[in-house]
């Protein structure tokens, strides 16, 4: 049996601009119309499906794993836009980066109060 995640609700005040904030940041293809849902296609052919709410919006927590060129042009966008970012998910370090697994990672704050993060190496890896 095999097993992969094809999509996640993500629910947001405006799905569009939403989308073009997690997509522009990580460099992805404009999201396209999918029913009510601003459909944002990762590499992986998974999914973030933004969907609007009128309810109050509770913050999820979305980590991709990107290349470490990637990384680069990620950050990069973060600092062009003069957001912050931090090395860790207490907001304790900020504009720093982590080294966790022989690789890099960071998280920044998104649309709604979703906080999202990159890896270059997943979790338990080693390094």
């Amino acid at each position: 049996m095999s097993v992969e995640l094809n999509h996640t609700i993500v629910h947001v005040r405006d799905r569009w601009a939403a989308a073009r904030d997690v997509g522009g940041v990580l460099g992805l293809p404009e999201a396209q119309a999918y029913g009510p849902f601003a459909e944002l296609k990762l590499d992986n052919g998974a999914s973030l499906d933004f969907m609007d709410t009128d309810g109050e919006v509770h913050g999820q927590h979305y980590a991709f794993l990107v290349g470490e060129d990637d990384f680069d042009l990620v950050l990069g966008r973060l600092k062009a836009e003069g957001r912050t970012w931090w090395a860790d998910p207490y907001k304790r370090q900020p504009n720093e980066i982590n080294h966790g697994d022989g690789g890099r990672g960071l998280y920044w704050e998104g649309p709604d109060g979703h906080w999202l993060e990159i890896i270059t190496r997943p979790y338990g890896s080693g390094g």
